[in-house]
């Protein structure tokens, strides 16, 4: 499997912007769906945002269509999340995740077999 590393979160006023990395580790990257989750207090672990493993292919959840971005540069087996015009409803423990599916994005949390350490990301109104 995959080991998962995300950086990239903090403090921000609404309406700011922030960019989650997630580094893999191995050779096999390009493999994996790639996706990222939140979890805010009290609430379930959702899907955010999810890329194919050409990175040709993205999802996003309709609450963050328009704001999120999900990317991915193979070469460097990192994927990204960039998020604009954040809300205090943003608020959550970010994870990335790597599914080995061959079809589809899975929205799932049981699609993926391999989780980062998460990293917080708060915006404040």
């Amino acid at each position: 499997q995959v080991q998962l590393v995300e950086s990239g979160g903090g403090l921000v006023q609404a309406g700011g912007s922030l960019r989650l990395s997630c580094a893999a580790s191995g050779r096999t990257f390009s493999r994996y769906v790639m996706a990222w989750f939140r979890q805010a207090p009290w609430k379930e672990r959702e899907f955010v945002a999810g890329i194919s493993r050409s990175g040709g292919s993205t999802y996003s959840i309709d609450s963050v269509k328009g704001r999120f971005t999900i990317s991915r540069d193979n070469a460097k087996n990192t994927v990204y999340l960039q998020m604009n015009s954040l809300k205090p409803e943003d608020t959550a423990v970010y994870y990335c995740a790597a599914s080995p599916v061959t079809l589809g994005i899975p929205t799932s949390r049981r699609g993926y077999i391999s989780w980062g350490q998460g990293t917080q990301v708060t915006v404040s109104s």
